[in-house]
């Protein structure tokens, strides 16, 4: 039987409600047998996060301080989910041994750890369910990496196709034996390693969200949700700030072909956003773009010289001065006598003045200026590179808006057109792309 991987994030085992929807969901697909969860969300905005009071715990324990106050809250919120659950998960044991080893001085990745651990105890109970501790079947290396070798264990712990599997997300172990946690969207990464581990045909992310929506909607309201979009164009807008999943949390699956499912746990009737290898065909020819996405906050140093293009070696001999000084270059759109270098701010920091006289002294160069104040907006999408005139859009919707195109660049793969504008007219160059590609092309308008 094909199976699916299920991830269930915070927001989706907060509390014994929407745990009780994550049966429903998993009762519906017997396909859904292998179940990744994280730690329970935030139930209101003022509430603390599990794993913040699980750090403060282990602070107060460290300096031999009553940590009775923050240790309750997290213990009254497991036993309520438990309680309210009907189930009897032992947490109250578990518990107990956790203070024991928070008194007797544990790492930080374990203490983290622990929230995942007892959400998916309590849950492994609920959904009568085979409890399975990455301990033991996950081995993460010193890079923060999964370790190849995981698959084929964990494929192992999990090859029974007609039993139900939980598995706690965001931890596995390190190199030297202890519990090691994942750096960025841990349970995510645990989600697609399971379903790379099972080979299952489809990797379901389960979260609060109906998909990914085609622009930042607090810039414009109500955008259009993503259908379908590329591992390449994930990768493009996630670079661009879009807030999607992390690379790390991609890598798994992306390699070997398996698509991911976007879905909300207390919508899961809609249809989500499914993130795949290839376009499907009705949706190739349906949109020109993928999305739109964008962030301020960089800088850029325009190099000027008359016959740049006729000195051999300019450009590699431009970018050790930024290699050198640990710079990270993002962009160098390029003229015959010219060429610029967009950094993030961040990295420029103070020495913005050295490297300028740097580079004025090391190349020769005939002015070298600095744009301190630069918006990057990336218009991405599989289906550019063959659609027509699309340049021309890019610049007229920026001109009905208009804004001042400080920059602009297009990447050999042809994914997408970074556009580099002031920040104050950053906002309005979003709105008047997607005007131009989503509200003209599909012919409705946000609300």
């Amino acid at each position: 039987m094909s199976r699916i991987a299920a991830k269930f994030g915070g927001t989706s085992v907060a509390d014994a409600a929407q745990i009780r929807k994550i049966k429903a969901i998993v009762d519906a697909d017997p396909r859904r047998s292998a179940v990744v969860v994280s730690a329970p969300g935030k139930r209101t905005k003022g509430e603390a996060k599990i794993t913040d009071l699980l750090y403060l715990c282990q602070d107060m324990a460290e300096m031999r301080t009553d940590f009775s106050a923050p240790f309750g809250l997290v213990r009254d919120r497991f036993l309520e989910i438990e309680k309210e659950l009907g189930v009897d998960a032992r947490i109250g044991s578990a518990l107990e041994i956790f203070q024991h080893q928070l008194e007797g001085g544990v790492t930080r990745d374990f203490v983290a750890s622990r929230g995942e651990y007892f959400s998916a105890l309590i849950i492994a109970k609920f959904l009568n369910a085979v409890f399975v501790d990455p301990m033991e079947t996950i081995s993460i290396l010193q890079s923060g990496l999964v370790d190849p070798k995981s698959y084929k264990l964990l494929g192992q712990a999990l090859s029974d196709d007609a039993t139900r599997y939980v598995i706690p997300g965001f931890y596995g172990q390190g190199p030297d034996g202890k519990v090691k946690t994942f750096s960025r969207g841990g349970s995510d990464i645990t989600g697609a390693i399971v379903a790379r581990a099972i080979d299952a045909m489809v990797y379901e992310n389960w979260t609060d969200v109906s998909g990914f929506l085609m622009t930042d909607p607090r810039i414009v309201d109500s955008p259009l949700p993503m259908l379908e979009v590329t591992y390449r164009e994930l990768r493009e807008l996630s670079y661009m700030g879009a807030s999607v999943l992390h690379d790390e949390a991609t890598l798994p699956v992306r390699e070997v072909g398996i698509p991911i499912h976007i879905k909300n746990t207390n919508e899961p009737q809609h249809v989500g956003t499914r993130i795949v290898a290839k376009l499907s065909e009705e949706e190739e020819k349906g949109t020109a773009i993928a999305g739109i996405a964008g962030r301020s906050g960089f800088s850029m140093i325009v190099i000027d010289k008359s016959l740049m293009n006729k000195e051999v070696g300019f450009t590699h001999k431009l970018l050790g001065i930024f290699m050198r000084r640990g710079i990270s270059v993002e962009h160098t759109p390029s003229s015959i006598d010219g060429i610029s270098v967009i950094v993030d701010s961040a990295y420029l920091k103070d020495q913005a003045d050295e490297v300028m006289e740097e580079i004025q002294r090391m190349m020769a160069a005939d002015k070298v200026t600095l744009v301190p104040d630069l918006a990057l907006i990336a218009v991405v999408g599989e289906g550019m590179s063959h659609s027509i005139g699309i340049a021309g859009r890019v610049f007229g919707a920026l001109g009905r808006a208009k804004a001042n195109v400080r920059v602009i660049n297009q990447g050999a793969s042809e994914v997408n057109i970074i556009i580099g504008v002031a920040p104050s007219d950053f906002e309005k160059s979003v709105r008047g792309l997607y005007e131009e590609f989503v509200v003209t092309q599909r012919g409705s308008i946000p609300a």
